[in-house]
């Protein structure tokens, strides 16, 4: 298993190295620039500008020190357009938002998700797996930039139960609608995988065998059946989670939550390349970091995997 990590290390850091540099030379292909508008600055100031943030440096020399800085000390450099702010100071203040909130979407697909493709394969064919499977397909037809304003008219609007934005410090009333909108469609994609998978496992003979023992069905489940049947789930989870935490510019433009969403999409508009390559770089690392974990759970669940 120990062998098995580090292989998968050897990987990962070079990939994450690719990235950076890569994301780098992206950003500055682009035409125009961070200081550059309808109405550009004086050529004096514009020099000026270029010399405070490093960009009159030769490019070799900008991409080695910023891969320095990101790498050694993970150090993204000032931002172009929040004045006296460093990107790290732009993570720090929206990433928490949005881990928060997408770390307890994530918790409720997943439970949600296993719990109704659970259900609907035990009782294949029954109410029970025709219910499981509408709502499951219902909830895919509602990706979360429709869902979010639905769901802001009927509970703020329409009912007045819940805040129709904000994040007051996380309070669970301004939880509620950004958890909804962001899980639900991945909760109806894990509730699919896992009846597929649920299903074609209570048929194995494995699970014939230990029906035939007299073995409870709790035990059949959950001890035999449920473990083979999440494989295809972590291939799913690793990028979901990623996803969840870091695909929230609808969630945060629709409640104002002040995640990265609302960031990165002014970084986008404002040109401010260096917020833009610092979340790209983030949501990038994660991608690695959460799949090398899936990659360790997955050889965990099926010994054959390290081999």
């Amino acid at each position: 298993m120990f062998s098995f990590i580090v292989r998968r290390l050897a990987v990962a850091v070079p990939t994450l190295l690719i990235l950076i540099i890569l994301s780098f030379m992206l950003m500055f292909a682009a035409p125009g620039g961070p200081f550059l508008s309808e109405r550009p600055p004086p050529q004096q100031v514009l020099d000026n500008l270029n010399a405070k943030y490093g960009l009159d440096q030769p490019y070799l020399k900008q991409i080695f020190d910023y891969v320095v800085n990101v790498v050694f000390y993970f150090d993204f450099g000032p931002s172009f357009q929040y004045r006296d702010r460093t990107v790290n100071d732009v993570i720090a203040q929206g990433f928490p938002v949005t881990l928060t909130y997408g770390f307890w979407s994530f918790v409720v697909a997943l439970i949600v998700g296993i719990g109704l493709g659970i259900a609907a394969a035990i009782k294949h064919n029954t109410w029970l797996d025709y219910l499981a499977v509408g709502v499951s397909i219902g909830a895919e037809m509602l990706p979360n930039f429709i869902l979010a304003p639905i769901l802001l008219l009927t509970f703020t609007l329409a009912l007045g139960w819940l805040p129709g934005g904000g994040w007051n410090g996380g309070e669970w009333q301004y939880m509620v609608m950004p958890i909804i909108a962001l899980s639900t469609s991945y909760m109806a994609s894990i509730a699919r995988i896992t009846r597929a998978s649920m299903i074609e496992v209570m048929n194995s003979n494995f699970i014939r065998t230990a029906k035939a023992k007299g073995l409870p069905m709790r035990t059949v489940i959950f001890r035999h059946a449920l473990k083979p049947s999440l494989l295809p789930i972590l291939s799913f989870i690793g990028p979901a989670f990623v996803a969840m935490v870091t695909g929230s510019f609808v969630v945060d433009s629709f409640f104002s939550t002040g995640g990265i969403g609302v960031f990165f999409v002014n970084a986008a508009f404002n040109r401010d390349y260096a917020v833009m390559m610092g979340l790209t770089i983030l949501v990038g690392s994660m991608t690695i970091i959460f799949s090398l974990i899936v990659d360790i759970l997955y050889a965990w669940i099926d010994p054959k995997i390290r081999y």
